[in-house]
């Protein structure tokens, strides 16, 4: 256990940033979800909408340092061919 004023101060600093990376990491989950649940459903408006607003929620990740920029394109990338493909099959 931290003995210093400091190291103290810095358990509490490191908690209150992993809480914050939680959630946010969880809402960009829960985006990503958004935009799969409407692909399974088939509806392609609902899911470019979707698509939009996770695209902007993964990049907001990258820029908070939640995830590398590689994987948040890489996760736009997929999604956006299935969005593609749905419209494409409508």
């Amino acid at each position: 256990m931290a003995q210093h004023k400091s190291a103290k101060k810095r358990i509490l600093q490191t908690a209150v940033k992993n809480e914050m990376n939680r959630a946010r990491r969880s809402r960009v989950r829960t985006f990503v979800k958004r935009v799969e649940s409407a692909i399974e459903a088939g509806d392609a408006k609902v899911a470019q909408e979707a698509l939009r607003a996770a695209q902007s929620e993964l990049m907001s990740g990258v820029s908070k340092g939640i995830m590398k920029l590689g994987t948040a394109s890489r996760k736009t990338s997929r999604l956006s061919a299935r969005v593609k493909a749905l419209s494409a099959a409508a």
